[in-house]
C-alpha cells in the first residue's frame, strides 16, 4: 500500500512539479487513509533533487490542506447541529444533549483544537467536521488550519529535503507517532463507551 502511494507520489510530483503536492495533499486531507508522513517527506526529497523548490512544495502542500479542509468543513455545516441531534436521539447509549455538550466545547476550545488538531496524525483531517458542524467563522477556521497545516507541512517537508534519500526515515518515525496516537484514541473510545453505557444503565433504573 505505501510503496503504490509512494510511486504514484513520486510520477504526480514528477509530472506536475510543486502542484501535484497539492493534489496529492488536498487527497490526504479529504481522504485520511493517505498518509501526509508520507508525502511530505516524499516531497522534500523530491524538491532536493531539483524537480522543484522547497518554498513552492510547503506552499502547495498547505494550499491542499487548506482546500481539503474546506471540503469536510462543508460536510460538516451541511451535516450541521440540527441533524446530529436527530442522528444521536436515534442512536443508542448517545443523546441530543451530548451534541449540545460538545458544541458547547467546541465554541470554547475550537479555536486551538483545529490548530493543534491538524498537527496531529489520524485527526488533523477529521477536526475540519466538527468545525464545519459548530459552524465556526470561516475566515477563523481559515486562518487556524493555514497556521497549523503551514507548521506541519514545513517541518515534514524540510526533514525530507534535509534527509535526501534517507528521507523514508521521517515517515518510519512518523508511522510510530501514529500507533501511539491510534493507541491512545482507541484507549479513549473504549473508556466513552464504558462512560456511556454506564450512564444508560443508571437511567434505566430511575
Amino acid at each position: 500500500m505505501i510503496d503504490a502511494i509512494t510511486s504514484w507520489v513520486t510520477s504526480l510530483m514528477e509530472t506536475l512539479g510543486a502542484p501535484g503536492v497539492g493534489i496529492a495533499i488536498f487527497l490526504e486531507s479529504a481522504f485520511p487513509p493517505i498518509p501526509s508522513e508520507v508525502v511530505l517527506p516524499l516531497a522534500g526529497f523530491t524538491a532536493s533533487q531539483g524537480s522543484m523548490g522547497l518554498v513552492a512544495a510547503i506552499v502547495w502542500a498547505t494550499v491542499g490542506s487548506l482546500l481539503g479542509a474546506y471540503l469536510l468543513y462543508f460536510v460538516g455545516h451541511l451535516v450541521g447541529a440540527d441533524r446530529l441531534r436527530k442522528i444521536a436521539d436515534w442512536l443508542w447509549l448517545v443523546e441530543a444533549a451530548d451534541v449540545d455538550k460538545s458544541i458547547a466545547w467546541f465554541d470554547k476550545y475550537g479555536s486551538p483544537s483545529v490548530f493543534f488538531g491538524r498537527m496531529v496524525p489520524g485527526i488533523r483531517s477529521l477536526i475540519s467536521i466538527p468545525a464545519g458542524i459548530d459552524r465556526m467563522g470561516l475566515v477563523k477556521f481559515t486562518l487556524w488550519t493555514t497556521l497549523g497545516s503551514a507548521i506541519w507541512n514545513s517541518i515534514l517537508v524540510y526533514l525530507g529535503f534535509t534527509l535526501g534519500e534517507n528521507w523514508h526515515t521521517v515517515t518510519d518515525y512518523m508511522e510510530e507517532f501514529s500507533l501511539i496516537i491510534k493507541i491512545l484514541l482507541v484507549i479513549a473510545f473504549v473508556a466513552l463507551t464504558i462512560w456511556l453505557v454506564r450512564r444508560q444503565r443508571k437511567s434505566s433504573k430511575k
